[in-house]
């Protein structure tokens, strides 16, 4: 039986599309085109052309380049009729009905070479869409590279009509993909289009289906390719950033609810809520659209990618006077009236200052303008100060759309209500690439309402789409990880008999001696790890810590022991408690003299800086701090900073193709560890094929849990809250027991013991908890729980200084520098394979209830459906997770099973294959020693059969078992040596 042809692919396309109301036109030639492109402006425009008239369109659309045409097609062409009456051609309708779309097949151009193509889509005349076919068993690479050569030969010839494609598809019928008219594009930036639910459509006749239709087709070229400014060149949304984006405008459009988008950090979040920002803003029900970052260094990064995408579309704000004067510049200020009254707000407050903040744009709103970056501390300020407040009080009845960059970290604080209580109509969109789940919330005050642990969705309603990092790594949109872990700690020869709760673990994490063993493995391996070509980060715990890494290295390097370059950036001033929470308290440092000390020896790394690169930055100002900022980026993204040494910045939303290797000596968990790891992750040619993880800390339990919850599409997103009843209750037996050890409060201080008063703060810490969760219910009152808020109050400063003084002084803690050795030993190394699917069908049947295997096995079921790697094995593991679960075999038996079912189907293809089951047991051998089966020849393949074979059957035969062996080779073999 004969395989499917080019032609027949060819040929059954054009009748789908024809079958889908494209009108099919026989196009042979450049001069066809041009006729066809007269007729098809004048039906779509209802005008009549001279030829005179056509021909100036014509010298019109040759004008500029790929870049230049994209842009105008998507505006008018001005038309100076015979008479002098000026019109306007629209080339592309946002409406697929004011479309007119035809299918033609080898049109031939004449420009270095004669090229003819495949399947051409015609918009209103024009070649908007190229699709280029081989035959089934070719791969597609060579279709792009056809492209490549065409682009290269004849698309530019013959008028440059063919430099109106706005994307390819490329196709061998079991697979396409597509991408957009990119010259610099390599193989590795073609997209598979998938369903929702990031399932690909890869058969030709299904993707002609999903993506080729009138519908579809208008939307990707009208509103979904996207003009780079900076770099002119063009860009198409993938699947997962589309159905994103069309969710959005959709919720937007059709209701007034909140939502967020769960994206995996590197998917390309940016290019996402950019499209989603520019369509919005382009709603006429839409007033405003506010794009929202967390800090300024985010804010000046994410406005420079704007930027790139639309020059003048965002205008950075530098402070709260900038912000404000965007939000009155962009629309009409009411005037003035001579009765100062009536121009009052805020009590009667007037507003004199409005006239100092007039429009900064006519009071013809453009459409540009409707769109503002700014950070959500600059946005809190203007509706909550009163100068800034009293002059946006008019724009309470705005829509405004709100889109929160990494929604997580900035919208779980009283900022959230601040905006939704002053923008009463308000719709709020996050993106996230780790959202907040009900497993990695943490308990925060909320103003008025206690205590309370929020998820994602209590903050922005339901999750419009997902894109996990499973994802991601399966469609070769980031990398995957390879994750070591170092360190071993080792007793000497005179033991340990300190009590562990009175060890000092921050003095062992944070001592001289071990940092400079880290630094030293560091210079070590850094070579390797980043293959002399990318750059790395280290993440340390605390800016003391950080200190002393840099210290270590600058010393290193004076010693001759490496040449890198070292550089370091980290809060300090306002900030500069977050860099200290936890470890300056355990060090027992004082914090102002840590802030003092921290910042003048970032002033000195600074200066070390400034004199490698001849730069004058300092801490001085702010302003040249955040230059410093700006600067270090760049240099690092450019590979100049070897390793970037920091704490908090620059783990989240800093995007380095450069940079592949990061070293982590703090303790990560959940979503900041996944934001942290993901600093490696992003692509950059094919040298780059994984980012490297080299832990000096054990995080191997928090590793698997955050990649084990940010897999799991099925997550827990709701927090169950006792109801007040059952909180009262609770409280009443925890206050009875505190009671049982403390009558009254006084009593506290006649506790005998050391246990006695551990008892007292443990059951007190315990009443401290169920009083913040029954303070966000309105009807609390806990006069009538047995006890007065006084009571509470005084039991409650007991407890605090009790607490403090059993706990002592950190200084108090055992050392045991002395009493052990620490050892920079690879412990383990993960990647995402069958060693770790393995783990994980370890813990899974280690657990003790059904609810936690269940979660358990469909992360162990989203890896198999996604990771590529693991397809081949997806029924097999399957399989021996019901024989698991049924008790037919017990998890240490998972190699053995794997071996059974290996003997099993060597069996079975000997018997239906009729093969020497010797001589297949030996060529299985030499694969699992590493021989390739793509080398194997026909002889090879022929000397394991029993049966003599005909020229003829040889032909079928031989291939069948050749495939056979594939198959088994990639369930059985590949990914378990």
């Amino acid at each position: 039986m004969s395989t499917q042809s080019e032609a027949k692919l060819e040929n059954d396309l054009i009748a789908q599309l024809t079958a889908a109301s494209f009108e099919p036109v026989k196009i042979e030639n450049a001069a066809a085109l041009k006729a066809n492109l007269k007729v098809q402006l004048e039906r779509a425009n209802k005008i009549t052309l001279t030829e005179r008239e056509f021909e100036n369109v014509l010298i019109s659309l040759e004008k500029g380049n790929i870049f230049d045409k994209s842009k105008r097609l998507k505006g008018k062409v001005d038309v100076v009729h015979d008479d002098g009456i000026i019109s306007y051609l629209t080339l592309l309708s946002t409406d697929a009905s004011k479309n007119i779309f035809q299918v033609t097949n080898q049109v031939t151009v004449h420009g270095k070479y004669e090229n003819r193509y495949d399947v051409t889509i015609l918009v209103n005349g024009l070649p908007l869409v190229q699709i280029e076919l081989k035959r089934r068993g070719i791969e597609m690479a060579e279709a792009f590279n056809q492209i490549k050569r065409y682009d290269k030969h004849t698309f530019g010839a013959e008028g440059a009509l063919f430099n109106y494609i706005q994307l390819f598809v490329i196709s061998n019928g079991v697979n396409t993909k597509y991408f957009s008219n990119n010259r610099e594009l390599s193989f590795k930036q073609t997209f598979h289009w998938t369903d929702v639910d990031n399932n690909k459509i890869n058969v030709l006749h299904q993707f002609a289906d999903a993506f080729l239709n009138k519908e579809h087709l208008t939307k990707m070229l009208s509103r979904y390719i996207v003009q780079n400014e900076t770099g002119k060149f063009l860009m198409v949304l993938r699947p997962y950033q589309f159905y994103a984006v069309e969710a959005i405008v959709e919720q937007v459009k059709t209701s007034d609810k909140h939502g967020y988008i769960w994206h995996t950090t590197g998917s390309g979040k940016t290019l996402t809520s950019f499209k989603t920002a520019q369509i919005l803003s382009r709603l006429d029900n839409v007033d405003r659209v506010v794009f929202v970052v967390d800090r300024k260094d985010l804010d000046y990064q994410t406005a420079k990618e704007f930027d790139a995408f639309l020059k003048g579309s965002v205008d950075s704000t530098g402070d709260t006077k900038s912000l404000l004067n965007q939000f009155l510049g962009s629309r009409p200020v009411p005037k003035q009236s001579a009765n100062a009254s009536e121009n009052s707000a805020n009590d009667g407050e007037v507003l004199p200052q409005v006239a100092e903040y007039s429009p900064i744009y006519s009071s013809n709103v453009n459409r540009i303008n409707k769109l503002t970056i700014t950070t959500i501390q600059k946005l809190n300020n203007l509706i909550t100060k009163p100068r800034f407040k009293g002059q946006v009080e008019h724009l309470r009845q705005e829509r405004v759309v709100f889109i929160f960059d990494e929604c997580h970290r900035s919208q779980f604080g009283e900022t959230h209500q601040n905006i939704v209580e002053f923008f009463e109509k308000a719709q709020l969109f996050g993106f996230t690439g780790t959202p907040i789940f009900a497993d990695n919330a943490t308990a925060k005050k909320v103003e008025g309402k206690g205590v309370q642990k929020r998820t994602t969705k209590d903050l922005f309603g339901e999750r419009l789409h997902n894109y996990v990092i499973i994802d991601a790594i399966r469609d070769d949109n980031v990398l995957p990880f390879a994750i070591e872990y170092y360190g071993k700690l080792k007793h000497k020869q005179t033991g340990l008999d300190a009590d562990v709760s009175s060890i000092d673990i921050a003095e062992f994490f944070s001592s001289p001696k071990r940092i400079k063993q880290v630094c030293e493995h560091i210079i070590g391996i850094h070579g390797h790890k980043t293959k002399r070509k990318f750059n790395a980060m280290l993440c340390v715990a605390s800016v003391p810590d950080l200190i002393t890494y840099y210290d270590t290295f600058k010393a290193l390097k004076a010693e001759g022991k490496h040449k890198l370059n070292i550089a370091t950036i980290f809060s300090y001033g306002v900030n500069e408690a977050e860099e200290f929470e936890g470890e300056a308290d355990a060090k027992g440092l004082a914090e102002a003299n840590a802030k003092v000390h921290s910042r003048d020896k970032l002033d000195s790394y600074i200066g070390d800086y400034n004199e490698q690169f001849g730069t004058s930055y300092s801490t001085q100002d702010t302003d040249s701090f955040y230059n410093y900022y700006k600067d270090l980026s760049n240099r690092t993204k450019n590979g100049e900073v070897d390793i970037l040494l920091v704490v908090n910045m620059f783990l989240t939303g800093f995007d380095a193709p450069s940079l592949n290797t990061i070293y982590v000596d703090k303790n990560l968990k959940y979503h900041g560890l996944v934001q942290a790891f993901s600093r490696t992750n992003r692509l950059n040619g094919t040298v780059k094929s994984h980012g490297n993880v080299m832990c000096y800390r054990n995080l191997k339990p928090q590793a698997d849990e955050a990649f084990a919850l940010f897999s799991n599409k099925q997550p827990i997103e709701y927090i169950e809250v006792s109801n007040l009843e059952a909180l009262t209750e609770d409280f009443a037996k925890a206050l009875e027991a505190l009671k049982a050890i403390a009558p009254d409060v006084q009593s506290v201080d006649d506790l005998p013991d050391e246990d006695m008063q551990a008892g007292f703060i443990k059951q007190f810490r315990i009443l401290m908890r169920l009083k913040n969760q029954l303070e966000t219910f309105s009807d609390f009152d806990i006069e009538e729980l047995g006890i007065s808020e006084q009571e509470f109050v005084d039991y409650a400063s007991k407890y605090g200084d009790l607490a403090r003084e059993l706990k002592g002084n950190p200084t108090d803690k055992e050392s045991i520098l002395a009493d052990i050795d620490f050892e920079l030993e690879l412990l383990q190394r993960d990647n995402v394979n069958v060693g770790y699917i393995r783990h994980l069908l370890q813990t899974m049947l280690e657990e003790s209830c059904d609810d936690a295997k269940d979660k358990k096995r469909q992360v162990i079921a989203n890896l198999l459906a996604t990771e590529p790697t693991l397809y081949s094995k997806r029924s097999l593991i399957e399989g021996f997770i019901e024989k698991s679960l049924q008790g037919l075999v017990q998890g240490a038996e998972f190699d053995e099973y794997i071996e059974e079912q290996k003997q099993l189907k060597m069996r079975k293809i000997a018997e239906e294959e009729k093969l020497d089951p010797l001589k297949l047991d030996q060529i299985v051998f030499d694969i699992e020693q590493g021989l390739n089966v793509e080398s194997l020849k026909s002889d090879d393949i022929a000397k394991l059969t029993t049966e003599k074979m005909t020229f003829r059957t040889r032909r079928t035969i031989l291939p069948r078992i050749t495939e056979r062996l594939k198959s088994f080779a990639a369930t059985f073999i590949e990914g378990f040596h």
